[in-house]
């Protein structure tokens, strides 16, 4: 509807008409949609590694995990999309898979990703709890950056408003009308989450904490800020926001299962997958000569 529309954020005295389309390679249209997704998907990966030996994972390990959680994570987060959406799709079924065109559903992405992630751990013997944790941060950055894909495809707005944080587009008549930039909430709740989920890495204490927290966290901003979008997957006919039911559900559940942990297991840092690794390699003799 607003493909070609300028975007103009008054308040903030920015006023910009980027292409949905980057360049063009032999007649092939190359979109931003696709280049910040892709963007976003290396500094994960590159983030996942560094971060591995905190973890007492390795780099390897990451990458086994990556090659096979990222492709199958997209194929769900299409076809929960799709699904939901699938009177676009009815037409013309083979457009279900012009995924450069975006629609993408997070919540369809992290499902297939964490089955696919507790698969791999189990035939490769890996910490499943631990590469959660880990794999958790990298979702972030992903969506940091997924959400200015929505931005260059000018979708993933919001209802209209006045507020201050208004975003400007103008529909076919040439009239400009304001919406919640719900893409920009959500980058920023993101980018909140992942700088506060950092810093508190080091004093976790149970293998899953940071997993379960992104969880929370995550599901607490998506629970409102979908709640301000004309464009959520609904129940079929029920009229119920399929992701923000499933945003407030896991958020609950999520702070349930810390505060039980907490709780009831009392859990200590020393039992930390990373920390019984390193006092195991510890333990071992010293090569001698």
């Amino acid at each position: 509807m607003f493909l070609l529309s300028p975007i103009t954020f008054p308040n903030l005295g920015i006023s910009v008409d980027p292409s949905p389309v980057a360049f063009t390679v032999f007649g092939k249209d190359i979109y931003w949609y696709g280049i910040i997704i892709a963007a976003g998907f290396l500094l994960a990966v590159l983030y996942m590694m560094n971060r591995a030996p905190r973890f007492g994972l390795v780099q390897d390990d990451v990458l086994d995990a990556v090659l096979w959680m990222v492709p199958i994570g997209i194929i769900s987060a299409r076809i929960y999309y799709c699904l939901f959406y699938w009177d676009l799709y009815a037409d013309n079924p083979i457009s279900a898979l012009y995924i450069w065109e975006g629609g993408l559903a997070i919540y369809g992405g992290i499902i297939g990703g964490v089955i696919t992630l507790l698969v791999v751990c189990r035939v490769k013997k890996f910490p499943a709890r631990t590469m959660l944790d880990l794999s958790a941060m990298a979702v972030l950055i992903g969506q940091i950056f997924g959400r200015w894909g929505n931005f260059m495809n000018r979708e993933a707005y919001g209802a209209v408003t006045d507020s201050f944080f208004k975003m400007g587009l103008q529909d076919a008549t040439g009239t400009v009308i304001y919406y919640h930039p719900t893409f920009l909430y959500e980058s920023v709740w993101n980018l909140a989450g992942f700088l506060a989920l950092h810093f508190y890495q080091k004093k976790r204490r149970f293998d899953g904490e940071i997993f379960l927290l992104y969880i929370a966290w995550y599901g607490l901003g998506r629970a409102w800020i979908e709640g301000l979008r004309t464009d959520s997957l609904y129940l079929f006919s029920t009229g119920i926001r399929v992701s923000q039911l499933l945003a407030a559900v896991s958020c609950v559940a999520a702070i349930g299962v810390i505060v039980w942990v907490y709780v009831r297991k009392k859990p200590d840092r020393k039992d930390l997958y990373v920390n019984i690794k390193a006092a195991r390699e510890a333990e071992k003799p010293e090569d001698t000569q």
